[in-house]
């Protein structure tokens, strides 16, 4: 929604994916981790196969993470000098693990969008087709969404309908750009 307003935005999992499936260095260290089933046979993650380790043993899952996230990082702040450079002051960065994986330290400000949990999980389980077993076990191995909402600097609840949250997108953007001209 905030692309769609004009800021252009970065997704965190989106890039974990990619490192994940074609960078070479990351694929030796995850296969070191997790054996060569978490490859499928064209070379791609097997993600079934990796969440079903990673979500059920908190050590492999900080050892993966250790992995992605800093090179997940590295590309972020790529991505934001390259947007940088075309004149752009903004940036969304999408992660739902933004402070599990220190993302928040460098940024101006984190919004978390919140929904009750039994409305994520409907939501999840629809998007991905997964279990609400396996949806509460990546939930669980995140930290708590008390932990979030007390440490963002905005959030959005995201109970209701899609204008609903877009409603509330638009509020935002119009603080962010009154914020952004009172700094200039």
């Amino acid at each position: 929604m905030f692309e769609q307003l004009g800021i252009p935005a970065l997704y965190a999992d989106e890039i974990a994916k990619e490192i994940m499936d074609s960078d070479p260095k990351a694929k030796k260290l995850i296969i070191g981790l997790l054996g060569t089933s978490a490859y499928t046979s064209d070379g791609s993650l097997d993600r079934v196969y990796v969440a079903s380790q990673v979500f059920s043993n908190k050590t492999l899952q900080k050892k993966l993470n250790a992995i992605v996230h800093p090179l997940v990082e590295q590309e972020i702040d790529k991505g934001i000098e390259g947007i940088s450079a075309v004149g752009k002051r903004s940036v969304i960065i999408e992660a739902a693990l933004i402070y599990e994986a220190g993302l928040d330290r460098t940024l101006d400000a984190v919004v978390v969008v919140d929904a009750d949990e039994q409305e994520r999980i409907e939501r999840v389980s629809k998007r991905d087709g997964i279990s609400t077993a396996d949806i509460k076990k990546r939930i669980s191995a995140q930290w708590s969404t008390q932990r979030k909402l007390d440490k963002a600097d905005y959030i959005l609840r995201n109970n209701g309908s899609l204008q609903d949250l877009e409603t509330n997108v638009r509020f935002l953007y119009t603080i962010f750009n009154i914020i952004s001209q009172k700094e200039q």
